[in-house]
């Protein structure tokens, strides 16, 4: 995966840097793996449900394997394919027994690697192993936080956690934040890290690419009337007066918005601050 940049011919391809895709084989997902996505953003009966967000490219959810439960079944990569919901990319699985599931790209892994989860699988980047069965010091991605819920930490592009050891019944993960948690040790995690870690290095170039990823214009809270922000009105170019605020008056900077007293709050060993 590299990084294409453009010849100036426009002011908006001046600083455009996008991925090359050199790696993606196939261009039309699986049908048996699709399904309609109901968009949540926009309008409602005319209201405007979530701020900032509407429009865009029509697009079809892929129903990603996050729980990687056919133990000791071998699985060959057949393809690697975008995918317009997240910023990784999709292997293909093409399991023994003729079942097909998309996973999460793993960095390096290539069409025609053979893959396997559960605990008798290889220790290879791609495979999925419980953490008890995982090496000490090994990066790790798609980490399950509840035996059975479904990968939840480490998913997106270039990304992984390190497995840092193990603590009675617990592995210690470090993950990309910073954040040292308690993991129960028969979770599964997906040994390697995730691929696509080209996508931090892409440079949008114009505000139409925005509006094709459904992000609408974001309006300054200081640029309205009183009536529509905490921060609008004031004579001339004001500043706003106060701390940023959202619409309704919450604090937007340093404000703590995590509920206190959560059960997984004795699972955190060192926050990522």
């Amino acid at each position: 995966m590299a990084i294409k940049t453009f010849n100036p011919v426009t002011k908006s391809l001046r600083g455009t840097a996008l991925l090359r895709y050199d790696d993606i084989t196939r261009s039309t997902p699986e049908k048996s793996l699709t399904t309609g996505k109901m968009e949540k953003a926009g309008r409602s009966n005319g209201r405007i449900s979530v701020r900032r967000k509407g429009g865009g490219h029509k697009k079809l959810l892929r129903l990603v394997d996050f729980h990687r439960e056919k133990f000791g079944v071998p699985a060959v990569v057949k393809e690697i394919e975008y995918d317009p919901n997240r910023s990784s990319h999709l292997a293909l699985l093409s399991y023994k027994d003729g079942v097909k599931r998309y996973i999460l790209a793993p960095r390096g892994v290539k069409v025609g690697d053979a893959l396997m989860s559960g605990p008798q699988a290889p220790i290879r980047d791609g495979n999925a192993l419980p953490l008890e069965n995982i090496p000490v010091g090994r990066n790790i991605h798609g980490i399950e936080l509840q035996l059975g819920k479904g990968a939840q930490l480490a998913r997106s592009a270039g990304t992984s956690a390190q497995l840092a050891g193990f603590d009675g019944d617990y592995a210690i993960v470090k993950l990309p934040s910073g954040e040292m948690r308690m993991v129960f040790k028969k979770c599964i995690a997906t040994i390697g890290e995730v691929g696509n870690e080209d996508h931090m290095n892409v440079k949008i170039g114009k505000a139409g690419r925005n509006r094709w990823l459904g992000k609408r214009p974001s309006v300054r809270g200081v640029a309205m009337n009183p009536v529509d922000h905490p921060l609008g009105g004031g004579q001339g170019k004001t500043s706003g007066g106060r701390h940023p605020v959202t619409p309704w008056g919450q604090p937007t900077r340093g404000y703590k918005t995590r509920q206190k007293n959560k059960s997984s709050d004795r699972f955190i060993i060192k926050r990522r601050k």
